[in-house]
């Protein structure tokens, strides 16, 4: 059965037939609230509260997009909400990060074998990351990170091609700003 008759099935009363979707798609959509929240244990629970919201709203499904494209907008609008939230709440401020990483994360950045150090770099990215606007790094991450074109990211973030390449290019100007305080800006690109 495709998405469309699953979808079918549920709206008609089986309800045990949308877990043929939550297999289908549950390691996607972790993988993703995992790239945008940077908290394996906060990403778990977003896919589940992810796969209640579709549930919930599945009778709004209209197939102008697939299923996958849908639970995929649920997904980033949820996490861009616990971002939004979380940045209100700071545990750590750019500041604090400069202090306690500062001379670690200039020496990733430097480093001559980067295979080495991949992890760590991630890491950095991440920490980054987390310092952005939650509306900056959702796109960034949407980019970047899940390789979204600019139309998915349009569609996903329910706003116009013009918004999503003049938030994007923002977004990069600040990740670069922040990346700039670790890397001589000759470095930066």
């Amino acid at each position: 059965m495709d998405d469309q008759e699953i979808i079918q099935s549920i709206l008609s009363g089986d309800q045990n037939a949308y877990a043929l979707l939550v297999r289908k798609y549950q390691n996607r959509i972790y993988s993703h609230c995992v790239s945008m929240l940077s908290d394996f244990s906060l990403a778990q629970d977003a896919v589940q509260e992810v796969f209640i919201k579709a549930y919930q709203s599945l009778n709004k499904f209209r197939a102008q997009s697939t299923f996958y494209t849908w639970l995929y907008r649920i997904a980033s609008n949820h996490c861009l909400d616990i971002l939004r939230k979380k940045s209100r709440n700071k545990s750590e401020s750019w500041e604090s990060l400069l202090e306690k990483k500062g001379e670690k994360i200039h020496e990733l950045l430097t480093a001559e074998k980067p295979e080495k150090s991949r992890s760590e770099r991630r890491e950095l990215i991440e920490s980054v990351l987390a310092q952005l606007n939650p509306d900056y790094r959702v796109i960034l991450v949407l980019r970047e990170i899940d390789g979204l074109s600019y139309d998915e990211i349009s569609q996903t973030l329910n706003c116009s091609l013009d918004a999503v390449k003049a938030r994007l290019k923002r977004a990069r100007q600040d990740f670069e700003m922040k990346l700039r305080h670790f890397w001589g800006s000759e470095n930066v690109k």
